[in-house]
């Protein structure tokens, strides 16, 4: 995507300086350790009690384990006479490990240094969900002319399955929302379409036999091999293929293996190994015609190979994350809306190659746009960062939102 040109750090505070209540809620969200394999409550707990302090009820949707949980709350004295229409603003809560990366400072402690705020999440994305709770007070002053929904969500990073089962209380309780926001660091441009993700383990069961006696064996790291080489010539074979969508920095559906594991030595013929590999279409391929021809190709080609030799071989696919392609027309009322109050209007809408939850709400039903402060770029690494400049650049969107309430053709 267009990233605006960069800004000496000199000239920052000269061009915006975010208001206090927002960087102070930054800082408070990035002190809370929501890495997705921990527990995102403290930080859902601190935000339900802020907005009941100005009287909003917030609804809790936990997982299995109670351990993490949704936010959902209508920002309204009278939140169940918004159940049709409304604007959601949503985001998640959880953010990628640090392990092993090399941070100058506490990576979740905000560090502020020429401009930027430092920490993890900052950017991916607490700092668009603080913003935005710093702006509640405002949402609440304008419900008449603007109800407006917050989505907080966990495990997005991970599995998705947070926002699944905040759509599915959503659709339980009977609302429906007339739009959503997903505030995903991208600059302010309003981005309508991304790829979707298909992760699938692969796990190949052979025979396991002396190395001396390699023929009584089956060797499933070598059949594991050659479903990976048929997966990279699938991959070869759609970049060439595949009508390409020139909106993607990879115009293309990939296909990678990014973990693989098998054998116990070297003298001994592998009985077992497990692989896993990713798909990221475009909206336009199906996940399944491609997920068919692999699955074939193992079963008719490699399966029958195997069990020659041994009966009880095979090999099994275990889908994991699946999240479909997301696309909203360009010139939806929804995304033109979201492009004049963001001032973006004179860029074209976008797409990116990164999974949001754009796509799971735009399938229930809901019309979504992905729009937000700070950039993908600084996501997931060290010294992860967003600028005031994006800060402000996001308390004017909500400003605006409050000022130029959405068009009445997007009624549920």
């Amino acid at each position: 995507m267009n990233k605006p040109a960069d800004v000496p750090a000199s000239a920052v505070h000269q061009l915006a300086q975010p208001a206090a209540a927002s960087l102070a809620m930054i800082d408070r969200l990035i002190a809370y350790p929501t890495v997705s394999r921990d527990s995102n409550l403290g930080l859902i707990e601190y935000a339900r009690d802020e907005l009941a302090r100005v009287g909003i009820r917030s609804n809790l949707i936990y997982d299995s384990t109670r351990n993490k949980a949704n936010l959902f709350a209508t920002l309204s004295a009278e939140p169940d006479r918004i159940k049709t229409g409304g604007l959601v603003i949503s985001g998640h809560t959880d953010t990628v490990p640090v392990d092993g990366q090399d941070w100058s400072s506490n990576p979740f402690v905000a560090n502020h240094r020429e401009g930027r705020i430092h920490g993890r999440g900052s950017a991916d994305m607490k700092g668009f969900i603080a913003i935005a709770l710093a702006a509640v007070p405002k949402f609440l002053a304008a419900q008449e002319r603007l109800p407006v929904h917050l989505s907080l969500t966990y495990d997005e990073e991970i599995t998705f399955f947070g926002v699944r089962d905040l759509l599915a209380d959503l659709a339980d309780r009977g609302i429906r929302p007339a739009g959503c926001i997903i505030g995903e660091p991208t600059d302010m441009r309003a981005i309508v379409a991304h790829k979707g993700k298909r992760d699938l383990c692969c796990r190949v069961r052979g025979r396991e036999a002396h190395s001396s006696l390699t023929p009584d064996g089956v060797n499933a790291i070598e059949f594991a091999a050659r479903l990976i080489a048929f997966i990279r010539q699938t991959a070869d074979r759609l970049a060439r293929e595949e009508p390409p969508d020139a909106r993607f920095a990879v115009p293309y559906t990939t296909l990678q293996t990014g973990l693989i594991k098998g054998g116990i030595a070297v003298n001994v013929v592998p009985r077992d190994c497990e692989f896993t590999f990713e798909m990221r279409n475009l909206p336009a391929t199906s996940t399944d015609e491609v997920t068919r021809s692999i699955v074939e190709y193992a079963e008719h080609e490699l399966v029958p190979a195997m069990q020659r030799v041994a009966r009880d071989a095979g090999i099994v696919f275990e889908r994991g994350m699946d999240l479909p392609a997301f696309g909203i027309a360009p010139d939806h009322p929804l995304v033109r809306w979201a492009q004049q109050v963001a001032s973006t209007a004179h860029l074209s809408a976008g797409a990116v190659g990164f999974a949001t939850e754009a796509s799971m709400f735009s399938r229930a039903g809901i019309p979504t746009v992905v729009i937000g402060p700070g950039s993908i770029d600084q996501a997931h690494k060290p010294d992860e960062y967003i600028s005031y400049q994006q800060v402000a650049a996001c308390e004017a969107f909500f400003d605006r939102i409050i000022a130029q309430p959405m068009p009445s053709d997007l009624a549920p």
